[in-house]
Order: C-alpha cells, then sequence, then structure tokens
C-alpha cells in the first residue's frame, strides 16, 4: 500500500520545517510527503529525509492547495493523508492507518482521534504535543471503537484514492474554506464509510497565524453551510446544528471576549451573511471583499 501525506500551508515555514522533521519517527515512513504551498512561496525541506518531499505551488486557499495536491496525486497512491500543518502525528499513526485501509475495505474516509485541540482554546506549544503524545504512547493500546460521520474534519482525513476520482475541494469555499474537508469527503460516502477511529492519533496545535480575520470567518460561519446545503452535500440539521452553536459562541463570548478570538468580529460577519441569505445571496467567495 502506497501512503501519500499532503500538507497544505500558509506563513507557517519554521513549523512545516519542524512537522516534516518529526515525520521522520513514524514507524511506517510516508512514501511521498506534498507540501501545497500558495504561488511565490517556498521552503527550505530539512536535508537527509528518509522519504520523499516535494513541493507545489499553486493558487492560495486551503481547497485550492489540496487541489494542486491532489492533481499531483493522482493515479499514484493507495491512501492521501491529508494533515494541516499543526497536526503533530503519533509515531504509529501511518503504521495504524495503513492497517485501518487494508483491513477494512468498505472504509473510504478515516479520521484519527485528537488527544489535544488547541483549535478551542489559545493554541497549543510544541512541547504540549510532545507531552501528550509521551503520555498517550505509555498507556496500552486501546481497543478500536468507529465512530461514523457526515464528512471528516480536515486537521487528519485520510481517503482512499480509487474513491476520489474526479472528486476535488471547492474552490468557492476561499481562503481558510470552512466546511470544505466536510463538503469533499461527503462526496465519497458512496464508495465507502466515513469513519473515525481512537486507533491512531495525534495533536492539534491549533496556531492562529495564517487564519483570516474575525469578520471574514464570522461570514463563512453562515454562508459555507447554507452554500452546501444548497449545493446537496451537507444535511440541513447538520449545518443548523453547526451555525447555531457558532452564532450562540459569538453572542455569549463578545461580552468578555477571548484574547485570541475576534468575537465581535465573528459576530459582524455572522449577521452580514444572515442578511445575504435572507436576501437571496449566497456566496462564499464574498470574504474576499470583506
Amino acid at each position: 500500500m502506497k501512503i501519500g501525506v499532503i500538507i497544505p500551508s500558509l506563513a507557517r515555514s519554521q513549523q512545516l520545517i519542524r512537522l516534516l522533521a518529526h515525520l521522520e519517527r513514524q514507524v511506517r515512513r510516508p512514501d511521498e510527503v506534498i507540501v501545497s504551498l500558495p504561488s511565490g512561496t517556498d521552503i527550505a525541506a530539512p536535508e537527509h529525509l528518509s522519504y520523499p518531499v516535494t513541493v507545489l505551488n499553486g493558487p492560495k486557499g486551503s481547497s485550492a492547495q489540496r487541489n494542486t495536491a491532489l492533481d499531483h496525486a493522482a493515479g499514484r497512491f493507495d491512501v492521501l493523508a491529508f494533515l494541516d500543518d499543526d497536526f503533530i502525528p503519533s509515531a504509529d499513526y501511518l503504521q495504524g492507518l495503513e492497517a485501518a485501509f487494508s483491513e477494512h475495505d468498505d472504509w473510504a474516509v478515516v479520521m484519527g482521534r485528537v488527544l489535544l485541540d488547541g483549535a478551542t482554546g489559545e493554541g497549543l506549544s510544541w512541547a504540549d504535543a510532545m507531552a501528550a503524545l509521551a503520555d498517550a504512547a505509555s498507556e496500552p493500546p486501546p481497543a478500536l471503537k468507529v465512530v461514523e460521520h457526515v464528512g471528516a474534519y480536515g486537521c487528519n482525513m485520510s481517503v482512499r484514492a480509487r474513491a476520489v476520482g474526479s472528486v476535488r475541494f471547492d474552490e468557492r469555499l476561499v481562503l481558510y474554506g470552512w466546511q470544505e474537508d466536510i463538503d469533499f469527503t461527503s462526496q465519497l460516502r458512496p464508495s465507502g464509510r466515513i469513519v473515525s477511529i481512537n486507533t491512531i492519533s495525534g495533536v492539534h496545535l491549533g496556531l492562529k497565524s495564517g487564519k483570516v480575520r474575525g469578520e471574514q470567518f464570522g461570514y463563512s460561519q453562515i454562508a459555507n453551510p447554507v452554500y452546501l446545503v444548497r449545493k446537496g452535500t451537507v444535511p440541513l440539521g447538520f449545518a443548523l446544528r453547526l451555525m447555531s452553536r457558532n452564532v450562540a459562541a459569538n453572542l455569549v463570548r463578545s461580552l468578555r471576549p477571548e484574547p485570541y478570538v475576534d468575537r465581535r468580529g465573528r459576530l459582524r460577519g455572522n449577521a452580514l451573511a444572515m442578511l445575504h441569505v435572507v436576501t437571496g445571496r449566497v456566496e462564499p467567495e464574498y470574504i474576499l471583499k470583506i
């Protein structure tokens, strides 16, 4: 089984270099790591890696950068593992991923367990990640637990390559994307189950650099789910729960915002998107004008 690892990245060169070096710890090394960067940017990959690294350039944005990598990878791998540049996998991550796809031919998409998620707070340090991974490695391996999902979340999601075909990430979900991962993976359901498993794991640092501004993100929190419901790739109930949860969080926390989240900007973006939706305008790429 050939495994290609795809890492889209923006404005995090030092973190990316550190991650590439960290992947040397994998018990089962990647057959290739494909780094997808916006045009005009580059990195100096660590020397003497035991696996090949390909650096690609193309249009900016999480969807576009993943598509650039998908086009390069087409027909060359059995499994494609998408990792955020701030997701730090355990040493047995790819080994467990290979076993999961080998033993379960009806699985099309697999997510691992996130031991710690800095995206829900102010973010985590590399030391935090190393400590969490060491603690997890010291425990007995867990019994397999499988959970079904509508779609996969992108910090660590892997797909069976033959299921992808011509499916690509929606480039109308520009910049940070927001739900582009759910949209993409939900379209692979006809080829198999979309699951998360607890036998592969890692830590998501949740770094704040490279993100969009608060008002842009708030707009995407409403516009993107509505767009995907109309497109038919996510259920209405899923979208309503997602939107209501985010608007409620922005309302409550805007009274005393966290220093690392622009809650009031997000709330303004929520309101603008809702205004556009009720007037019949559903345009995810409008954030480019904000």
